[in-house]
């Protein structure tokens, strides 16, 4: 039979990792290749160009347009403060004279004699991009940024929101299936990567935001919980760009759902060590999955073969999830993938496979159902 492929999410206790951090305009490039960098270091650091504030100085001294560039006591390039003089009127023999005074700071980029207008650029906004990851720069790309590699565990999850943060992890759910409440985050967990169980709950997240913790990761989470936080219903655009306190990583999917053991146990067993980590979600074309990346330098990792097997390939002894109903988040190994088609409850035709889990349980599945757990 033909191949099968499945999309899936990362869950490994060791992969090779790279990262690019590039920045969004030209500047300087402050490592170089061989250098080891820890996750907060400044690779790369630019200046955006400040906000343009215009000011109108032909209405502010009721002038005509045409007669500002010769009032002026500035010109263009200079440096101005708020309230320092931009131009004056030259009054009645001397005396009478009325003054326009800068209402920002920054330089003044130009002088209109057309209308009348100073435009004064506002002070350069310093962007600084920090290397995320804790490893070595094994490329220079010159005024934009560095790539990292560094040996890692990755979890990548279904969901998440808020951008990247960094910290210890740190567990507070004893098992995969227990639910994080509030009473589990303590304050010692403050900028720390909180690994909980089963669903995390609303108060749990405020409380986390409450503590300051970097990043709460676990199994589920509900809608409605998740619509108290944010304070609007979250749609199809990307995520990551929010400023809730903290970021947050669901590993498994919304509502009632454990996290999976194999995740649980990877995550539970680097307990203390740094972790980085992005909420950053997109589920339309070009999918985005958050992810934790847990830098490991001991040299005493296991590489995890699956020989020459390729990315997506669905085959007997396969680790899966399933994505819908009435399985939905149960996690197996692929048992058979028979090559014809059969009729599922509804009535329809689809080609299934079957899934063992845990507990030895066998259940058919269509195949469109399941990710793959990937590793």
């Amino acid at each position: 039979m033909a191949h099968a492929y499945t999309p899936g999410l990362m869950v490994t206790p060791w992969t090779r990792h790279r990262v690019r951090r590039i920045l969004p305009i030209p500047g300087e490039v402050k490592k170089s290749v061989g250098d080891t960098v820890a996750a907060t270091d400044v690779v790369a650091e630019t200046f955006m160009p400040g906000n343009v504030i215009p000011i109108n100085v032909a209405n502010l001294l009721s002038m005509p347009p045409g007669d500002i560039p010769d009032c002026m006591l500035k010109k263009v390039g200079d440096p101005v403060e708020v309230d320092d003089p931009l131009a004056e009127t030259p009054g009645i023999f001397g005396f009478f004279k009325a003054v326009c005074r800068s209402q920002a700071s920054g330089t003044i980029e130009t002088i209109s004699p057309v209308t009348g207008q100073v435009i004064v650029r506002g002070t350069p906004l310093p962007v600084q991009v920090t290397a995320y990851l804790s490893g070595e720069v094994v490329e220079v790309i010159p005024n934009e940024g560095v790539l990292i590699e560094t040996d890692t565990a990755f979890v990548q999850g279904i969901f998440g929101i808020g951008g990247e943060t960094n910290g210890p992890i740190v567990l507070a759910c004893d098992s995969p299936d227990q639910e994080l409440t509030p009473d589990k985050i303590t304050q010692e967990m403050a900028g720390a990567v909180v690994i909980g169980g089963g669903r995390m709950t609303g108060e749990a997240v405020k409380r986390a935001i409450q503590v300051g913790c970097a990043a709460v990761v676990s199994g589920g989470l509900d809608d409605a919980d998740l619509r108290e936080i944010l304070g609007y219903d979250l749609g199809v655009a990307i995520t990551g760009s929010e400023t809730i306190g903290v970021t947050l990583v669901v590993t498994e999917g919304f509502g009632e759902i454990a996290m999976a053991d194999r995740t649980f146990q990877l995550l539970s067993d680097r307990q203390g060590l740094e972790a980085s980590v992005n909420g950053t979600t997109q589920i339309r074309a070009g999918v985005m999955r958050p992810e934790i990346v847990i830098p490991d330098n001991s040299g005493e990792h296991v590489q995890e073969t699956h020989g020459n097997r390729p990315i997506g390939l669905l085959e007997a002894g396969t680790s899966i999830r399933v994505i819908r109903d009435p399985y939905f988040g149960a996690i197996g190994t692929v048992v058979d993938l028979p090559s014809e088609p059969q009729e599922l409850d509804s009535g329809s035709l689809a080609r299934v496979l079957s899934v063992e889990n845990a507990a030895g349980e066998r259940f058919v599945v269509p195949r469109a159902n399941v990710e793959l757990i990937e590793g």
